[in-house]
């Protein structure tokens, strides 16, 4: 691995380009017919190689003590649970409208850490969580006589991922100080492995499935994209400083996504919409640089 001062760079950027293209491409290979469960099962695996590839980065060294299992594991937990259901999610609304508001994850956690934790956050965090309320309001408009989305059925959805993730960086602070991030991301990579056989029980295998390039290989290509800009996410931050580093991959990624999202719909939504898009862009930014200054 190149360790030179400005590597971290090189890590943000491609992190931020894979992230928000896998965010944009997630839901073609459901739309072809792939169930999004199964498309669940390719994310899983597409994390073992990146964890594997991490381990040896380190030397194949993996902490083995119960707290880092327990805290690993709740971490993936959280974080593979909110991915089925983002699979779903994805069947019934459009990425430029569900990623904005899973950008507002940290919402989840600056709450929890204020009120489990009795930590203090500053103006920016709290200024982020009103621009969050805000921009939810906003993002669930329905202009008369829409039909791109299941009424507010999919804010109900997003807000699975967003609760779990958002608590998944609660759990992440504590687990973040008794391990490596390679062994944190392996605990995560084999808890998603673990929970597999859940997403085999809940496919449907009587419905025609599409087996061929458009649908698991397909797949497999839009999620690696996931699995290895996570990776990459974790080298930006032992390199770097995370007072530059989270508030870039927070506001990037989703600009990045709803910015391919819309090319691929070709539409252009209301311009409340847009205007919760921008308000959850910049909510994101602000509790990024809140965090890291915390």
């Amino acid at each position: 691995m190149n360790r030179n001062r400005n590597s971290w760079l090189i890590y943000v950027i491609i992190h931020v380009l894979f992230i928000g293209i896998w965010g944009a491409l997630t839901e073609i290979p459901e739309k072809n017919g792939f169930p999004a469960t199964l498309g669940y099962v390719v994310w899983a695996l597409t994390m073992v190689p990146a964890a594997l590839a991490a381990l040896k980065w380190k030397g194949w060294k993996l902490d083995f003590n119960k707290r880092a299992i327990l805290w690993g594991g709740l971490a993936g937990l959280l974080g593979a649970g909110g991915q089925l259901v983002l699979f779903f999610t994805l069947r019934i609304a459009p990425a430029y409208l569900v990623f904005p508001l899973l950008s507002l994850t940290p919402v989840v956690t600056i709450l929890m850490a204020v009120l489990l934790l009795r930590e203090k956050t500053g103006k920016m965090g709290w200024a982020g969580v009103a621009l969050a309320l805000v921009a939810i309001f906003m993002l669930s408009y329905q202009p008369a006589g829409a039909t791109q989305t299941s009424g507010y059925t999919w804010m109900l959805l997003t807000a699975i991922p967003l609760l779990a993730w958002g608590a998944q960086g609660y759990v992440m602070r504590f687990a973040n100080q008794i391990m490596p991030a390679e062994s944190l991301y392996f605990y995560m990579m084999l808890t998603s492995v673990l929970l597999i056989p859940l997403a085999l029980y809940m496919t449907d295998f009587t419905l025609p499935i599409e087996w061929g390039f458009k649908g698991p290989y397909l797949s497999a290509i839009i999620q690696s994209l996931n699995a290895f800009g996570a990776l990459c996410l974790v080298y930006a931050f032992r390199y770097g400083k995370a007072i530059i580093i989270a508030p870039i991959t927070t506001a990037l990624s989703p600009v990045l996504t709803v910015g391919l999202s819309l090319a691929l719909y070709q539409t252009v939504p209301h311009p409340v919409i847009i205007g919760g898009i921008a308000l959850a862009i910049v909510s994101a930014l602000l509790m990024g640089f809140e965090e890291v200054q915390g």
